[in-house]
């Protein structure tokens, strides 16, 4: 995502304001996947949604690091970012869940699609509020790609294997739900989320590293659905488990 107070400023002090190419093609290639992801939703195609969700994703993580890398950081820039990512993560997502398995609930399936919905709302609402504010080594709540990637993990994943799940029969409409809600309400918690902003690309690193991060590549390719499911899931739930932990310590009488 895009940071307004890293924007270029020139001779005066003041900000630019202007519009660049580059980093706004990749914003508008994620809005393009979002979109697509709706409209194969209402074809039926659920596992292309998911699939273009997780584009999406990569587009908006591509975006915000060639602004900074071309120094094209605008305020246009970081506001086409936001409602990209509110189409993409947010609508996108809660549709498609929607017309999967939520739509046979009734008034409970809409209710649910509305939460993860109007929490990627105020989630992109309360980070474009706190940037320069809150530790950028943590996200407060669960970033909003990473709910679209939970959502629309669960939907590839179960869509891949639709004989194994048939066993589940209504059952999987209701955790599907519940994943849903999960993910909404998790967007607007206080939990602390590793953000790996704290990484610095440019510095070296050991041989090992490299060789760890192609073995990672090749997992995920071996069955993309469940492994990039199973991912952020545990992701998800990263932030419970660190605050469980911070309690944990924080304990009175509690040594070291």
């Amino acid at each position: 995502m895009y940071e307004p107070d890293l924007e270029p400023r020139n001779k005066s002090g003041l900000r630019k304001r202007g519009i660049y190419i580059l980093p706004n093609l990749f914003t508008t290639g994620a809005l393009f996947a979002g979109f697509y992801a709706i409209v194969q939703a209402m074809n039926g195609a659920f596992d292309q949604s998911a699939v273009a969700i997780f584009v999406a994703m990569i587009l908006d993580a591509l975006d915000g690091r060639v602004a900074r890398m071309t120094h094209t950081q605008s305020e246009f820039g970081a506001e086409y970012d936001s409602l990209s990512d509110m189409v993409s993560f947010g609508v996108a997502p809660s549709l498609v869940i929607y017309e999967w398995a939520l739509k046979s609930l009734g008034k409970w399936g809409w209710f649910a699609a509305f939460i993860y919905c109007a929490g990627t709302a105020l989630r992109l609402a309360r980070f474009n509020t706190n940037i320069g504010v809150v530790d950028k080594r943590f996200f407060q709540g669960l970033p909003s790609p990473a709910a679209a990637a939970l959502v629309a993990g669960f939907v590839w994943l179960a869509h891949d294997n639709t004989q194994l799940l048939d066993g589940f029969g209504e059952d999987l409409r209701w955790v599907a739900c519940a994943l849903t809600v999960f993910a909404g309400l998790t967007m607007v918690s206080n939990m602390r989320f590793y953000s790996f902003k704290d990484i610095n690309m440019r510095k070296s690193v050991p041989f090992i590293v490299i060789f760890l991060i192609a073995m990672f590549f090749l997992v995920v390719s071996s069955y993309p659905p469940g492994v990039l499911f199973l991912i952020f899931l545990g992701y998800s739930v990263s932030g419970y488990v660190l605050w469980l932990l911070e309690k944990y310590r924080a304990r009175p009488g509690r040594k070291g």
